[in-house]
């Protein structure tokens, strides 16, 4: 059995694992779900100062105070700009990284460079409008984005979102690549849709040699498909033969 901490991507909280925790618990398995400073149940603390290295020091955090060893990182949307510093700083506790439809920065890097540049300025144009110069303001219209269809799952979903701060898809990403180059890694796409904005970072992924998996649902899959989900994180991370389980 083994230790898992699942970390949520922007405008959510460790609230969004809910169903994958279950299963993995349920499994046998320990499993971790922090919520990232101002997101979840801690929008109370989204200030100004809230960053890239806020939500490394939160995972890092974790691992050290819950003293984990070989645990297995589960990275979400933009939670996987976070995988460098993590692994640099968590030196030694980590036993893989998953990428499940996340971002892959290099050195130097913020979350928006990676974006497609139309994507980018929609962001930026957005926060400064609505959300102060500070945050990119939480909407329920990236449901639909995020190819969440379900009505009953958009209705749950959508009040639970969260203002995300413009400095966590600014701030540039600084670590060494040799702590994650040499961790196992693997990458999960997802199909129907797929998101564009992930496109350069499954090119990465592919470039990087890392094994890649698909599950056949929107960017939400945690929420759409968690029994998927929670039986591939199992997979990976036990090192089964890579491949593609059928249907959410």
């Amino acid at each position: 059995m083994g230790d898992y901490v699942l970390v949520h991507g922007a405008m959510h909280g460790g609230w969004c694992w809910r169903f994958v925790r279950d299963l993995l618990t349920r499994a046998g398995h320990r499993v971790f779900t922090p919520s990232l400073t101002g997101q979840g149940e801690r929008r109370h603390l989204l200030g100004p100062d809230v960053g890239v290295d806020t939500h490394v020091q939160d995972v890092a955090g974790l691992l050290h105070y819950e003293d984990l060893d070989e645990a297995h990182l589960v990275l979400h949307s933009y939670a996987g700009v976070l995988a460098g510093p993590v692994a640099e700083r968590a030196a030694g506790r980590l036993a893989s990284v998953t990428f499940l439809g996340a971002f892959v920065v290099r050195p130097g890097e913020c979350l928006l460079d990676v974006e497609p540049p139309e994507t980018a300025d929609r962001y930026r144009a957005l926060a400064a409008t609505e959300g102060e110069g500070r945050y990119l303001p939480a909407d329920a219209s990236f449901l639909t984005q995020w190819g969440i269809t379900d009505e009953a799952l958009r209705a749950w979903v959508a009040p639970r979102l969260t203002d995300f701060p413009l400095r966590c898809q600014t701030d540039a990403v600084d670590f060494g690549p040799g702590p994650l180059a040499g961790l196992p890694t693997a990458y999960v796409q997802h199909t129907r849709p797929p998101l564009p904005s992930l496109e350069l970072s499954l090119d990465r992924a592919r470039a990087h040699g890392w094994d890649i998996h698909s599950v056949p649902v929107g960017h939400d899959m945690m929420l759409e498909a968690p029994e998927t989900v929670a039986r591939l994180l199992t997979r990976i991370t036990e090192r089964g033969e890579p491949g593609t389980p059928e249907g959410p």
